[in-house]
């Protein structure tokens, strides 16, 4: 937390304002854009005399509300671990396959691959019900008749006759 500087008394005061706001955590970059802004301001001549506010940034204070993390519930200390599982040796051991011999275990293994493969190819497929096109409409074969036989009259009207080209 030390800070070394050097230069002319009003460019000091400068470093103490920017070192102070970094110690209360606000960013350099906001003091030095100022800074930067205010040098290019007493350039001008008339602007000299002038309130300097509206050209400089002011920055809004935003208070970020962090998300809470939901609370783990404890368990119970109990000063015994879990039981150990038991291992590959021992499951082996109990059902007697770490006694037999390595093709003992390997038409052991293919048996039960069989009766696997077996048992999924005895499932039976799903059944889909397939439904008629027909059973949802039904066809009125008059009024299709009709509907035909007014637009044929329609037709024959509007075509003229081959003497009236002639």
């Amino acid at each position: 937390n030390t800070v070394s500087a050097m230069g002319p008394w009003k460019g000091l005061k400068q470093v103490r304002k920017v070192v102070e706001e970094c110690m209360q955590n606000i960013h350099p970059v906001y003091n030095i854009k100022a800074l930067m802004i205010k040098r290019e301001l007493a350039k001008d001549p008339t602007l000299a005399t002038e309130s300097w506010d509206r050209f400089l940034p002011s920055f809004k204070k935003k208070n970020i509300k962090k998300k809470k993390k939901p609370k783990k519930e404890k368990r119970e200390y109990t000063p015994f671990p879990p039981p150990q599982q038991p291992s590959k040796v021992d499951q082996q051991l109990e059902s007697g396959e770490y006694f037999l011999s390595k093709e003992a275990q390997e038409r052991r293994k293919k048996k039960v691959d069989k009766q696997q493969a077996r048992q999924t190819s005895l499932i039976p497929p799903e059944e889909t019900t397939a439904k008629p096109a027909n059973a949802e409409q039904s066809i009125d074969v008059q009024q299709l008749k009709s509907k035909f036989v007014s637009k044929r009259k329609l037709n024959e009207a509007a075509t003229p006759a081959a003497e009236e080209y002639v």
